[in-house]
């Protein structure tokens, strides 16, 4: 393990026992900085991992740092983010606009794919929250089909058929996937008759 992968953990356990250092790595996600940006946002997502209670709170300061210029800090929030679905879903709806920016950022893979993995998360939540992202999660399906992150964005596709959708989404999710059901080889054709199974 590098020096700075071991600072990094160790920042962040002292960020989960002490709230001064914690917030201080959120206020670093809106500093002048870049690179502090970065590291803040990637030791932030070590706490994430271990205990996302913890960010609760500070929800509308991730939704913020989507604005950011560099990928690496928007991804780290978007994970951050999908982390705080089941937690608190309602600060989670205030971040829509920002993620759909990031579902369609030109420059990041691990950007786009971070968008989808909260959008099937918080649109697998409840059936109003189904209908109104699936034209997003639907555009993701169409737009990524066949890129390098697009079996992962299907993994979260199957969760999001997992959740309490509504039956229009059913319906529409079944009829996206009937293609690679029939046509598509190996995970992916696996993955889109699962989810059909999922919602019939």
């Amino acid at each position: 393990m590098s020096e700075k992968n071991q600072d990094m953990k160790d920042l962040a356990l002292r960020a989960q026992k002490e709230p001064a250092v914690l917030r201080e790595l959120v206020g670093n996600l809106s500093g002048a900085s870049r690179r502090l940006r970065q590291y803040s946002a990637a030791c932030l997502g070590l706490v994430a991992k271990e205990d996302p209670s913890l960010l609760v709170d500070h929800s509308a300061d991730l939704i913020d740092a989507l604005n950011r210029p560099e990928a690496q800090t928007r991804w780290e929030c978007l994970d951050m983010l999908t982390m705080l679905v089941s937690l608190d879903s309602r600060a989670c709806d205030k971040a829509i606009s920002g993620v759909e920016a990031a579902l369609f950022d030109d420059e990041s893979g691990p950007v786009r794919l971070g968008a989808m993995r909260f959008l099937c998360r918080l649109g697998s939540t409840t059936e109003n929250r189904s209908e109104k992202l699936w034209s997003l999660i639907d555009e993701g399906i169409q737009c990524y089909h066949g890129d390098l992150e697009f079996p992962d964005m299907m993994a979260a596709v199957v969760e999001f058929s997992q959740g309490k959708i509504a039956a229009s989404t059913k319906e529409a999710l079944a009829s996206r996937m009937a293609f690679d059901a029939e046509n598509s080889k190996g995970a992916l054709k696996r993955r889109a008759q699962q989810i059909i199974t999922n919602v019939s």
